[in-house]
């Protein structure tokens, strides 16, 4: 007897991903964090394109569209001197572009989504203890009155952050090391004519040309209001006060709150313009580390988000990686919980985001010692594109089939799946993207009939998936413009009984992003291609469609 499918330790943004998707999924969990609300506090503040897809796929991007402010660029200063305005650009067939919000607002959004599938975070609650078995884990929490409970539960997360106890008590190793310079973080308002939307960092060099003091500031919602990072002045340092210089391996500090007055001694020497510091919200001091788990999980107990890799905040990628950590598991969790797959599933889980862990921490090493993301070596799109997290993939994952398409362009198995513009619909008096069509939804299988003898091949596949995976992939078919059938006028065509909905890619966005040949495309419900088949037709053995589902759903 389980209280519950998943038990979930730490309601960060990372925690509350992974509820909200496992609710969307059809399974339950618990979300316990031992913090009695929701902290004030904007600390992770950069929400990067991908994010933004993910929360798309999740229905809930329209709250953050509401909330954030978009991040046009950043313009950098060397020893007072203008060095280069970086303009965050994307190409235009990204749907979203770079914001910020404070994390208190991240959080206050995914809550309330998560209210909508009856879930709320059981707050002042901490996970201290668990043990595991081959049929659960029984989990040792205290509440906020001081009593002792167990809960049993399939599976065990752990969102906990840096600190995670649920790292600790698995046994996972978390290699690394810390940086010797102490920061302070400060949510303030400033008066100077700097262009908005775009963040500041400025730094000055030694006689040495090393970085002696340091100034970056983000954007917030609201007027002229950013949060600001600089250097520890001495007088609150730990070693100053006569503390341990390596007392905090990461995260914010209590007890050594910077004031008005340290924000405004860094402004009057690093400010790119005479300024002044006020409406002062929140403040921390706080030290970095770089670390990554040897592993992601061990049995039923995974980790996620900074409880599996903490790395320097350049380029804003903790927040994100992890929400797609969450991601990624989420689905897989609740399909094995449904009976859709073995439980081998989940071993995909460390295979597909260690690397991308990995990837993520000696990146941000990197662009923290060579004085920010502008600074990065390579083409600046393809650097734009690794920032915004869209170049993330997956091509030696166990779970991703043998690329069976025609060739030329469009997305390989193992990679995101764009978004594109102008389908048309025979009820829809807009055209719509593809987004719209995979909205709130798991696995899905996109069907392109190039011409009308592709639409027979395409109700044969989408048939064969459905039968393969018990029903539990819908399927649809974009009709290229020209195709001139009944099926494509009437907008439905028959799958052996069943009815798949047709759309028309008037525009031919569809073709010039997916490569143009009839093909069928089983995408992923976190926005990867898992298989693509050309032509479409019934997934027999050993083909593309066939052998991805069954390294997802077992056969």
């Amino acid at each position: 007897m389980v209280d519950t499918d998943v038990l979930i330790a730490g309601a960060g943004p990372v925690g509350l991903t992974a509820a909200a998707e496992l609710r969307r999924h059809g399974a339950t969990c618990r979300l316990v964090d031992r913090l009695p609300a929701r902290l004030p506090y904007a600390k992770a503040v950069g929400v990067q394109p991908r994010t933004l897809e993910m929360w798309d796929r999740m229905g809930l991007v329209r709250a953050v569209l509401e909330a954030a402010v978009p991040m046009r660029g950043q313009v950098r200063y060397s020893d007072g001197v203008e060095q280069a305005r970086l303009e965050l650009r994307l190409p235009p067939d990204v749907p979203y572009v770079f914001a910020a919000l404070p994390q208190y607002e991240t959080e206050r959004i995914l809550e309330e989504h998560l209210a909508r599938f009856g879930t709320v975070i059981e707050r002042g609650t901490e996970l201290v203890d668990f043990t595991q078995d081959a049929g659960g884990v029984v989990s040792r929490v205290v509440t906020a009155s001081g009593e002792e409970q167990e809960v049993r539960s399939r599976f065990l997360v752990g969102c906990d952050g840096a600190h995670s106890t649920v790292r600790k008590k698995l046994g996972l190793a978390f290699e690394g090391a810390r940086f010797p310079e102490e920061y302070m973080l400060a949510d303030v308002e400033v008066d100077w004519s700097l262009p908005q939307g775009y963040g500041v960092r400025a730094s000055h060099h030694d006689t040495e040309g090393r970085v002696d003091d340091l100034l970056v500031c983000i954007p917030l919602p609201g007027e002229s209001r950013y949060r600001m990072s600089m250097l520890v002045p001495p007088e609150l340092s730990a070693a100053g006060r006569g503390g341990a210089p390596d007392a905090v391996a990461h995260g914010l500090e209590s007890g050594r709150a910077p004031g008005l007055e340290h924000v405004q001694a860094v402004l009057d020497r690093m400010s790119p313009e005479p300024t002044t510091a006020s409406a002062l919200r929140w403040s921390s001091v706080f030290r970095i580390s770089h670390r990554l788990v040897d592993r992601y999980g061990e049995g039923r107990v995974l980790v996620a988000g900074d409880a599996a890799h903490i790395h320097p905040p350049t380029g804003a990628q903790g927040m994100n990686t992890g929400i797609q950590d969450a991601c990624n598991l989420a689905w897989k969790l609740a399909l094995v919980l449904d009976g859709g797959a073995r439980p081998r599933l989940l071993a995909s889980y460390d295979a597909e985001r260690r690397p991308v862990g990995e990837e993520v921490v000696g990146r941000t090493v990197r662009n923290a010692a060579q004085d920010g993301v502008g600074a990065a070596p390579g083409d600046l799109t393809t650097v734009m594109l690794r920032e915004a997290q869209l170049l993330v993939s997956y091509p030696d994952s166990p779970l991703i089939a043998p690329d069976g398409g025609a060739g030329g362009a469009g997305p390989l198995p193992g990679q995101r799946v764009p978004d594109c513009r102008g389908l048309t619909a025979r009820l829809a008096a807009a055209p719509l993207r593809l987004y719209d069509l995979l909205r709130e939804r798991g696995h899905v299988l996109a069907l392109y009939a190039d011409g009308v003898e592709a639409l027979p091949g395409c109700g044969e596949a989408a048939a064969g998936v459905d039968r393969l995976t018990a029903g539990r992939v819908p399927a649809f078919v974009v009709a290229a413009r020209g195709v001139d059938a009944p099926e494509v006028a009437r907008g439905q065509m028959d799958a052996d009984g069943r009815t798949l909905p047709v759309f028309r890619d008037d525009d031919g966005e569809f073709a010039r992003q997916y490569g143009g040949g009839a093909t069928a495309f089983l995408i992923r419900p976190d926005g990867y291609l898992a298989a693509r088949q050309s032509p479409p037709a019934a997934p027999g053995a050993g083909s593309p469609l066939a052998d991805a589902v069954e390294r997802v759903f077992g056969g």
